[in-house]
């Protein structure tokens, strides 16, 4: 395959950036979309040029750094991550357009690297649990039915890719925020703090920038763990059951 690469560079978060056109020759269907641009970085390298800046680390799926927009779609045009992404999702001949996300609370720190230490501040807030819960035996003994425990596992799945983000236009943290209080929410180990857990992350997200929701679901149909809007709904509710009762006070 010959692609024609349109990829963001940008030196660092002060410089303006912009679109630089590279030409990938002999690219092989079976590669995933990462290894087509080690190849490129290859290349770049042995011309004495800087290669292309991308984060990426466990390549399986699970990690959530691979965060890419590609032909205007966060993780390309699968509803996946972009290391589990291959190039026979692509044609001969094809112009594919390489962006990093797009969001004031991630700003580039070069090319397609940004900054998601806003994600980690939002945990940071209230996303555990921090009283004492006994030991793992303990724990174990709780009775917790199945339905309530596939619901905390499908919000758990979660990765942090930041795809939502990217999806939304109004660049929304509220799927990652909402499944990771949903998460802890259903739990019994979970009840205790669940009311500041809900107003303290709800208050660290809107402190980090990110915009509103106005229910499109486009973070829903991007995310590449399934997670569903539902948790927005759950997370919703958690937060103005807190607030009311914080004013009954």
């Amino acid at each position: 395959m010959k692609l024609t690469l349109k990829i963001w560079r940008q030196k660092n978060t002060s410089d303006k950036g912009g679109f630089v056109t590279y030409v990938a020759d002999h690219v092989s269907k079976d590669m995933s979309f990462l290894e087509m641009l080690d190849v490129l970085n290859d290349q770049l390298t042995e011309r004495g040029e800087d290669p292309v800046h991308f984060d990426h680390d466990c390549r399986e799926g699970i990690c959530g750094m691979c965060s890419l927009y590609i032909n205007g779609k966060p993780h390309g045009p699968l509803q996946t991550t972009t290391c589990q992404l291959h190039m026979r999702s692509f044609s001969d001949g094809e112009t594919i357009t390489i962006e990093p996300w797009r969001a004031k609370a991630f700003p580039v720190l070069k090319d397609l690297v940004v900054n998601r230490s806003a994600f980690d501040r939002i945990i940071q807030a209230g996303g555990y649990v921090s009283i004492n819960t006994g030991g793992v035996p303990d724990a174990n003994e709780i009775p917790i039915s199945k339905t309530i425990a596939d619901l905390a596992m499908d919000a758990a799945q979660c990765i942090g890719c930041g795809a939502c983000v990217a999806a939304c236009k109004n660049a929304s943290a509220m799927l990652f925020t909402s499944a990771k209080i949903s998460q802890l929410a259903l739990l019994p180990q979970g009840q205790v703090e669940r009311k500041s857990r809900a107003e303290n992350m709800v208050a660290q997200m809107d402190e980090e920038g990110f915009g509103a929701c106005t229910n499109t679901g486009a973070c829903e149909a991007e995310c590449p763990k399934g997670i569903s809007i539902t948790n927005i709904a759950r997370m919703n509710r958690e937060y103005f059951s807190a607030v009311v009762s914080s004013d009954n006070m």
